[in-house]
């Protein structure tokens, strides 16, 4: 069985906000997001990883079912 890093773990463990964490925890799961770091830092070029799940979090929410954040008639 592989051993996890804590960076690693600690992804895994956050709940998500929406679509782009989910992805993001795939990808890290995968080792997809290793390989895209890896070639972003050969290339020079920032692979827009972050800008791309905050913005799939915006367009793809979660709900979020937190009494507090609940309208109240």
């Amino acid at each position: 069985m592989a051993k996890l890093n804590f960076k690693k773990w600690q992804v895994m463990e956050e709940k998500s906000k929406g679509l782009g964490d989910t992805i993001e925890k795939i990808t890290t799961a995968t080792g997809i997001k290793k390989v895209v770091e890896t070639v972003a830092k050969a290339t020079g070029k920032d692979c827009g990883c972050a800008k791309r799940r905050d913005a799939l979090n915006r367009v793809f929410p979660y709900q979020n079912n937190n009494n507090e954040t609940q309208k109240t008639n």
